[in-house]
């Protein structure tokens, strides 16, 4: 970086028009300890904590741990926690420079130090984005994956974890032993009944370490639901350049976001929380059904267009939009997806399937078609497959939910009609490739031994032979007459 590095002594420097932290981050204590330090963790929850500091004050900003890569701890120790954060819409962007972080902690390097932070009794808030595949939870079971290798190494040494389950573990039993009271426990992460599924996996890995410390958590420890919502792209080299030119100053945390920004979450905090509706957070008794709407609607069409964006050769979100047929496609899976859910006080779903059409569009947010994809059998369950039984049982079409499942069985190939070998990125890409390999080009083989992947389709859905017969067609479709010509036809329809 030619320009000197943002830290606490460049925030009087910073370039007119860039938004600096409206409190003395020095004078705040570490409240919350945050583990997953990525760009939707700085996109989001430490966007609303830094907004919370600005209006009332309070020792809360956040010690965020990554259990994995040291990168984004080495930097943003490097610049004392601060980093840019650009929205960026439709005008000129919006450049904020965040100073929520207190510290990071890298913990493949120091593996203590996070369980020192989760024992510090003025540690009152513990969340979590460390993406679904992380966690080690069987969702079905309610319980843990005993088989997920993190799940496996904890369970083996307890007191040395490495993985998430592990160490929240840990920590509570820390903190139990040195007399702390129990932090609340707020999981981040895009899943249905965050909240509900962390303290079951929570339980469950307590159960087979220590009993009582078990029955100690599910007695005291609060595990609220939220639902969160940010389109956060990956950051890139032009990121770190827009940054610096904007602020003068050289970050190589920056991230960049949309200005659209939503934190749906459950008010159950005995040990008290951050004002983070300062920053529009929304507080409810019962996150469900905004959680509906989100993950049926935008991650339910996010899905759906990356499918058919990546095969089709569209690198960007935007792309897909600026696509005639797959935009059509798009405003019929949100129609679609709408008429599953229940009226929400408050919510016109028409005009969100709107907004979402809109950020869809937005030509200033770079976010990968490819990035989306990754992870299928971790996010079709609650984002396609829920709302197509929920279709199909009140006598609807299902054939848009079938369209999205027919392009998945396509990406699931690994091979674009070019030739071109792409990686799955998905925790079960052996299981897929086993299948694929029994099935070859055969659609209809590659239909039924993708549906019939353990625990990814319920047998409600694997036996509605009507619907499965349309994913077949549908696949019959992209393998015989391509994929442009199968998205153009069914746009036409």
């Amino acid at each position: 970086m030619s320009a000197p590095r943002l830290t606490m002594a460049a925030l009087p420097q910073l370039a007119t028009g860039v938004q600096k932290p409206r409190y003395d981050p020095a004078g705040h204590g570490a409240g919350i300890l945050h583990f997953g330090c990525g760009a939707f963790f700085r996109a989001h929850q430490a966007a609303y904590t830094d907004a919370a500091l600005a209006e009332s004050g309070g020792g809360w900003r956040i010690a965020a741990v990554n259990l994995r890569s040291a990168a984004d701890i080495d930097v943003l120790t490097a610049q004392e926690g601060l980093y840019t954060l650009i929205e960026r819409g439709a005008g000129a962007p919006k450049v904020r420079v965040i100073g929520s972080i207190a510290r990071a902690i890298a913990a493949a390097r120091t593996p203590s130090a996070p369980l020192k932070a989760v024992a510090d009794p003025a540690i009152r808030v513990f969340t979590v984005t460390v993406t679904e595949k992380a966690y080690g939870i069987d969702r079905a079971a309610q319980d843990i994956d005993a088989a997920h290798p993190s799940v496996a190494a904890d369970l083996a040494a307890p007191q040395a974890p490495g993985g998430i389950l592990g160490y929240l573990t840990e920590g509570l039993r820390l903190r139990r032993a040195a007399g702390h009271p129990p932090p609340t426990i707020l999981c981040c992460d895009n899943l249905p009944e965050n909240g509900r599924l962390l303290r079951a996996g929570v339980l469950g890995f307590a159960r087979r370490v220590d009993p009582a410390l078990a029955d100690y958590i599910a007695e005291n420890v609060a595990f609220p639901s939220t639902m969160v919502d940010r389109i956060t792209p990956a950051p890139t080299d032009q990121t770190r350049a827009d940054a610096e030119a904007l602020t003068g100053f050289g970050d190589a945390a920056a991230i960049e976001t949309e200005p659209f920004s939503q934190w749906v979450i459950e008010d159950n905090f005995p040990a008290g929380r951050p004002d983070w509706q300062a920053g529009g957070a929304l507080f409810v008794a019962d996150v469900a059904p905004y959680e509906n709407m989100k993950l049926r609607m935008l991650n339910g069409a996010h899905s759906m267009l990356a499918y058919g964006g990546f095969l089709t050769g569209h690198a960007y979100v935007r792309d897909v939009m600026r696509d005639t047929a797959l935009g059509a496609l798009v405003r019929r899976h949100l129609a679609a997806a709408a008429g599953t859910l229940a009226p929400l006080g408050g919510i016109d779903l028409g005009a969100y399937a709107r907004a979402l059409t809109e950020r869809f569009s937005n030509p200033a947010i770079a976010h990968e078609t490819y990035q989306i994809a990754m992870d299928g059998t971790q996010k079709l369950p609650q984002r396609i497959v829920a709302p197509a039984l929920d279709c199909l049982a009140a006598g609807g079409d299902g054939r848009p939910f079938a369209f999205a499942l027919a392009l998945w069985i396509r990406y699931c190939l690994g091979r674009s009609e070019a030739g071109a070998v792409y990686d799955l990125r998905d925790p079960r890409s052996d299981e897929i490739a086993r299948a694929v390999a029994r099935a070859g080009r055969d659609s209809g083989a590659l239909t039924r031994n993708l549906i019939a992947l353990e625990g990814l389709f319920p047998k409600a859905m694997r036996e509605n032979a009507t619907f499965i017969g349309q994913i077949q067609t549908l696949v019959d479709a992209l393998l015989t007459q391509g994929v442009r010509a199968t998205i153009d036809a069914e746009a036409r329809l």
